[in-house]
């Protein structure tokens, strides 16, 4: 499955139904918990997207420094005389900010690191020896938000993460410094962000995800000439779809041989009598 969504209701009727493999790592739409109780498995394809969403995140912090929106539209409006009015900001001493640092959040810091920036990361569950080794500071979110000149948004969406960007911490920010959001669109408070963006306490913003999907056509933050907005799809390259592709497949072929998949969310599922009882048919078919 992509974007469908993954319910009790789903597995009404039916027994056979073994493995929900979800393209991508967000599993927001997939109720885990109703597919272990139905004895079902549920796997995710990090190592598929951990490259293409990192160098997602890298394109829109490159685009956001170079203001390649407003260089772009000055050149089709013949504005070549305005071309050295606003310039970027260089990346080298800047501070990147990352709100999550898992699978994704270590890839962009990687991918990076050539600009030469300062690297910050909240995550509760990540140690601090683990990022030090990554050349990371861990600090809390308050000081993240005041501190960072890009301050991209990489954790998964659940109650923990719902509008943790909120109002007041879009105040903490500073007015130089842009968000950048590939992740999940309730993660940020839109209409806190609408205002922040529109009375310029921010300098400018880049997303790919929205608390609404579609976004209205007339939601004002469309409207806007310091944001960059793609449709929940930057990342989307071939070789994403392969990896994804290559990665899901895979846990239906451990699943066809009768093996727990690697990229499981939900390992005490390989408890449930009724998964072992679907996995023992599987392995005997050879």
């Amino acid at each position: 499955v992509f974007g469908k969504r993954v319910s009790n209701e789903t597995f009404e009727g039916t027994d056979r139904p073994t493995l929900v493999a979800r393209f991508g790592v967000g599993y927001d739409t997939v109720d885990v918990t109703a597919c272990t109780d139905r004895g079902v498995a549920v796997t995710i394809t990090p190592d598929g997207v951990r490259r293409p969403m990192a160098s997602s995140y890298v394109a829109f912090i490159l685009a956001l420094s170079h203001k390649m929106m407003w260089m772009d539209r000055i050149t089709r409006d013949s504005r070549w005389g305005e071309r050295y009015f606003e310039p970027g900001i260089g990346l080298q001493g800047r501070v990147l900010g990352l709100v999550g640092m898992g699978n994704i959040g270590r890839e962009v810091f990687s991918l990076i690191r050539p600009f030469e920036m300062r690297h910050i990361a909240y995550d509760p569950y990540v140690k601090e020896e683990d990022a030090a080794a990554l050349g990371v500071e861990l600090v809390d979110l308050e000081t993240l938000l005041s501190t960072a000149d890009f301050v991209c948004v990489c954790c998964m969406l659940n109650d923990e993460t719902y509008r943790l960007i909120n109002a007041d911490r879009l105040a903490l920010m500073k007015e130089s410094a842009f968000l950048v959001n590939a992740a999940r669109g309730p993660i940020v408070d839109q209409v806190a962000l609408t205002a922040a963006l529109r009375e310029r306490r921010i300098q400018g913003a880049a997303l790919d995800a929205f608390e609404k999907e579609p976004i209205d056509s007339d939601d004002p933050i469309l409207s806007f000439d310091n944001v960059i907005v793609t449709p929940h799809a930057m990342c989307m390259t071939d070789q994403c779809f392969q990896g994804i592709g290559r990665s899901a497949f895979t846990s239906v072929l451990e699943i066809a041989a009768g093996q727990v998949p690697a990229n499981i969310l939900n390992p005490e599922v390989a408890n449930h009598p009724a998964f072992q009882e679907k996995l023992k048919g599987y392995a005997a078919r050879g």
